[in-house]
């Protein structure tokens, strides 16, 4: 069998979420509580005007989930600790030598790199959980690996940072040969392509260490959407021109040079605690349309639409404030997971 990781523009079946719950993401704070609740909240109701919605509660949040979710949204209870579904849910996969089937790829997941803070037994289970709801073949792999780590064009590209895959405390042994025997075997990838970091902030403590969907994505095969720092005073402006320069000379696995379309950070720059990523990169395609990040810039945020718009032909964008999710240490693409569409005979 072979496995491939679809683009995410692909029909989808539908989004899978997790409902923020106790621990250290959610933090102590009730007011900052509640900002979770209402962020993931706006993100699942934007999403099911467009697709279905399932989202994972659980049991102690199940009665708040009910009140503030759109009543179409399907939840499901079960454990959870952490929520950003789309590092510890599963990765979806087709084989297209078996219509009709799915793939569930069940990454080991340590908590971005296992740092004294976090929390994810319970979360780690996620994957095959969700996988036999759907009735997915689980896709075993041995690599420490997000799906936030990974972006793809369906054709065999998928984008990856130096700074996740090769983490020492994620694959400790891992090099660059291994990891992309694994991302073949796993998501059909025949052509990876290497960034050395991400932003800035994703290496604080309740960063990731830099994972790629916050940084460039691929809205069609041979065409990539890549952050911009256009502010002098941020080190992101260094980082982004740098990994512009590295895109420029890299090709996907159709041996196409890429064609770079910038897509400009809001004008904050820096929050309560120093520098933002704020990244409108880091959003979700989903069926007709795109749920974008916004950042309380009106000019800026509708920009950011008109971009995106015109990447994704036919879609429309609507945004949904992401300031709480990335003061979290994310982005609305971050907490969400689709599930493609499998073709049936």
């Amino acid at each position: 069998m072979t496995w491939r990781m679809p683009h995410e523009g692909d029909p989808h079946e539908r989004t899978w979420m997790a409902f923020p719950a106790v621990g250290p993401t959610l933090g102590d704070d009730p007011a900052e509580q509640e900002r979770f609740y209402a962020a993931w909240t706006a993100v699942a109701n934007a999403v099911v005007e467009f697709e279905p919605v399932t989202i994972l509660v659980d049991p102690a949040e199940g009665t708040r989930a009910r009140r503030m979710l759109a009543p179409e949204i399907e939840i499901v209870e079960t454990p959870v600790d952490e929520f950003w579904f789309r590092d510890h849910g599963p990765t979806f996969v087709v084989d297209d030598e078996r219509p009709g089937v799915l793939g569930a790829v069940d990454w080991i997941f340590n908590g971005w790199g296992a740092p004294e803070w976090a929390s994810w037994e319970k979360a780690a289970e996620h994957a095959r959980f969700t996988a036999g709801l759907v009735g997915a073949e689980v896709v075993t792999s041995l690599l420490v690996n997000e799906g936030g780590g990974i972006h793809v064009d369906g054709e065999g590209t998928v984008l990856v940072t130096e700074t996740v895959q090769l983490d020492p405390r994620r694959n400790r042994f891992a090099d660059r040969a291994r990891v992309e025997a694994e991302l073949a075997r796993t998501i059909g990838a025949t052509k990876v392509v290497w960034l050395p970091r991400g932003l800035t902030r994703d290496y604080d403590d309740f960063g990731t260490n830099g994972h790629v969907d916050i940084v460039a994505t691929i809205p069609t095969p041979g065409r990539l959407l890549l952050h911009a720092q256009n502010d002098p005073e941020h080190p992101d402006f260094a980082v982004t021109c740098g990994l512009r320069a590295i895109l420029e000379q890299e090709t996907d696995a159709a041996g196409r040079a890429f064609d770079i379309i910038d897509l400009p950070a809001p004008a904050t720059i820096r929050d309560h605690e120093g520098f933002v990523d704020y990244s409108y990169v880091n959003h979700l395609v989903v069926n007709g349309g795109i749920i974008a990040c916004g950042f309380g810039e009106e000019a800026a945020d509708a920009r950011a639409r008109e971009i995106l718009e015109a990447a994704y032909p036919g879609r429309r964008a609507v945004t949904v404030d992401a300031r709480q999710i990335f003061a979290g240490g994310g982005g609305i693409h971050c907490i969400t997971q689709q599930q493609p569409a499998v073709a049936t005979r």
